[in-house]
């Protein structure tokens, strides 16, 4: 075995620190090397200990954690995966967080009954697991600096044009992850208000975040944005977020598509799918469409990029060096599905020539 990975909790509740610790200290491939009660004390042990992934509370004494991760990502760059509360207050300092620099979340519940829960301790362990192993480029100076210092348009690679002109599309449809709240937002914000296409987005999130998350989005683009509700209209120059909790379908209608918002089946690991939402629109829309896969863990939208590709539609997959984690778009390149895999920026600058 190799060198274990080092994990920080950071927690002001010691109940809470323990229940974190029993889940993770038992596996042998991961070594609690340190804990702190506050955001100072965060900022402290990340210098000190250089663990490889930061578990971090939002609410805390001396140092919240939002400012935390922030002055941890600009003094001693370190994955961070947040602890959340289920609440729309919650939503918003998540996002806070991911904006700072924060590479994943997970709800507090998840912590509290980790021991003696195999599946939410499984999920735990998968996430620290996955950020152990995920890229850091991106979060060097946090996030949101990368966004501000990275140039708005981004020089055109060989045959970027051909590859926009071979697009023929009526909708967008994008799926994401992990590191997909803040690469959503990097690419819708490069649109115009007047971009042609309706499109769609499924980014695995809670029910709660959603709403939150859609609003933010809304006010930062150009382009109208919001949480779809069953049997909302494609419109062009909007895009609609697939409700967290929930699967959204795309289905024609009368001289045009709607979605469709159902509850989950038993035993659909993702809602939203991202694979269903996929599959949805290679039914509804068969050739005429784009899917574009960006950063994520896991290799949801596989199956639905296989129907896509089938019906003839185009595919885009965000590139390795600038996802968080490359699980999705690497399992979909991988298939040899993507028509182009290309880096954030220029995803974001081609797609807004898209007629």
């Amino acid at each position: 075995m190799g060198a274990k990975l080092r994990v920080l909790i950071v927690d002001d509740s010691a109940f809470f620190r323990n229940r974190v610790m029993a889940a993770l200290a038992p596996a042998p491939d991961i070594e609690v090397v340190g804990t702190a009660a506050n955001g100072q004390e965060a900022i402290t042990q990340a210098k000190a200990l250089k663990p490889d992934v930061i578990t971090m509370d939002v609410e805390m004494p001396v140092v919240d954690g939002i400012t935390a991760v922030r002055r941890i990502m600009a003094e001693s760059p370190t994955r961070i995966l947040m602890f959340s509360a289920l609440t729309r207050e919650g939503a918003r300092e998540t996002l806070d967080a991911l904006d700072a620099g924060a590479m994943d979340f997970l709800p507090k519940d998840t912590g509290q009954r980790a021991t003696g829960n195999d599946s939410t301790e499984k999920q735990l362990l998968d996430r620290v697991r996955d950020l152990g192993k995920s890229r850091l480029s991106l979060t060097r100076s946090g996030m949101t600096d990368y966004l501000r210092s990275t140039p708005r348009t981004a020089p055109m690679a060989a045959g970027s044009a051909a590859s926009v002109s071979a697009v023929r599309a009526d909708l967008v449809a994008i799926g994401a992850s992990t590191g997909g709240p803040v690469a959503l937002r990097q690419v819708l914000s490069a649109l115009p208000r007047n971009f042609p296409l309706p499109m769609v987005a499924a980014v695995h999130m809670p029910g709660s975040f959603t709403t939150a998350y859609a609003d933010r989005l809304n006010a930062t683009c150009a382009i109208s944005i919001r949480e779809a509700v069953d049997r909302d209209r494609l419109m062009p120059g909007q895009a609609l977020l697939a409700p967290g909790g929930k699967q959204m379908r795309v289905e024609r209608a009368a001289g045009g598509y709607q979605v469709r918002i159902t509850d989950p089946l038993p035993g659909q690991i993702y809602h939203p799918s991202v694979d269903l939402m996929f599959e949805s629109v290679a039914e509804s829309a068969q050739s005429r469409a784009l899917a574009v896969v960006l950063t994520g863990m896991g290799s949801d939208g596989l199956q639905g990029a296989k129907q896509l590709k089938r019906a003839g539609a185009s595919l885009w997959s965000q590139d390795e060096k600038s996802c968080v984690v490359y699980g999705m778009p690497q399992a979909v390149e991988k298939a040899g599905l993507s028509d182009r895999v290309m880096n954030l920026e220029e995803m974001g600058s081609l797609m807004a020539k898209l007629k």
